[in-house]
């Protein structure tokens, strides 16, 4: 597994992370023992680097890394969410001192720690400049709390304003095959300023795989069950143009998932994907992405299945984008 540096003073971290959503149960049901196996398999394949946050089954997928780390004694480094007002109303987010303390000694007790390696907002609270809260997070980096801070879904200009009080050490946002807007200044901004872009979703919440998700199987408490993009029309649109996306993988013969890892890892080396799963089987057949090495005929190839902006639907709902800073 390559590794990069997490942001201008971090740590080395694996070229690819595990998003812990799926820990927690929002693409299905899952497990502790299912979930042991799945770090397992990380650990094996040299990722180091862990994704998760507070509102993620209210504290389970935390509870879980503490309890795998205090049981196997393997540490990895995680990045931890907090500013999501967890039991408010949707949307509801508090970025002020007070509760982001609370928040995270909440998370390190959880994740049975006294540091985490990044600490990020997870959504803005629009009543607070973000040049304040930089100023918070950058008062728990000098006690010890945190290695570095960053942002969710934020824009290219709310990351400037907040590097002007300090160093941020990583952005995440939406990225992948078919959510490219972060290439309209994001990710420039990122190399510009010395921050860590860190793609979520970049396998497209299931769909950039050997085979597709079935809506009809969608549990009611599935993120994607009322996410425009899987359903109709627009779910079988966006099969049939991944169909040839599918069928270049299959002529290098590397799963559709890695293939996906592969071209996001090219963007920029310093970029840190984190695909999210709880299987110990699909994370190994992507675990090895970042030793593909992909020609400009297989970039133009893929450029030509899936061209920037082929997806049907949003990549949320209404509902769903609610708190996100949108700037294109």
């Amino acid at each position: 597994m390559k590794t990069t540096q997490l942001g201008q003073t971090g740590p080395e971290v694996s070229r690819i992370a595990l998003g812990c959503m799926s820990f927690a149960g929002f693409y299905g049901p899952t497990n502790r023992d299912e979930t042991f196996a799945c770090l397992d398999a990380a650990k094996d394949a040299g990722i180091n680097f862990l994704d998760t946050a507070e509102i993620y089954g209210t504290g389970l997928s935390e509870t879980l890394i503490g309890d795998y780390q205090r049981e196997t004694g393997h540490k990895f480094h995680i990045a931890t969410k907090g500013g999501i007002v967890i039991g408010g109303k949707r949307g509801d987010t508090d970025n002020s001192e007070p509760y982001l303390r609370r928040s995270l000694e909440e998370s390190l007790k959880r994740l049975q720690t006294d540091h985490v390696a990044l600490y990020y907002i997870h959504r803005r609270d629009w009543s607070i400049p973000v040049e304040a809260v930089a100023e918070t997070l950058a008062g728990f980096q000098k006690e010890g709390l945190i290695g570095q801070f960053g942002f969710s879904e934020i824009a290219p200009s709310t990351l400037r304003r907040a590097s002007k009080v300090a160093p941020v050490g990583a952005v995440q946002n939406e990225y992948s095959l078919w959510t490219r807007y972060p290439e309209l200044g994001l990710i420039q901004a990122c190399a510009e300023l010395g921050t860590t872009f860190v793609p979520f979703c970049p396998l497209a919440r299931g769909m950039l795989a050997d085979s597709f998700p079935d809506p009809q199987d969608f549990t009611e408490t599935d993120f994607r069950k009322n996410t425009p993009r899987f359903t109709e029309p627009n779910f079988s649109a966006n099969c049939a143009w991944i169909e040839g996306f599918q069928a270049i993988a299959r002529d290098k013969n590397v799963a559709t998932s890695a293939l996906a890892l592969a071209w996001v890892l090219a963007q920029d080396d310093r970029m840190v994907p984190i695909p999210g799963t709880r299987s110990a089987a699909h994370l190994e057949e992507w675990a090895d992405a970042s030793d593909i090495e992909l020609t400009a005929a297989d970039m133009d190839a893929i450029a030509r299945a899936l061209p920037p902006g082929f997806a049907h639907g949003d990549r949320y709902s209404d509902a769903q984008i609610v708190g996100i800073e949108r700037y294109c």
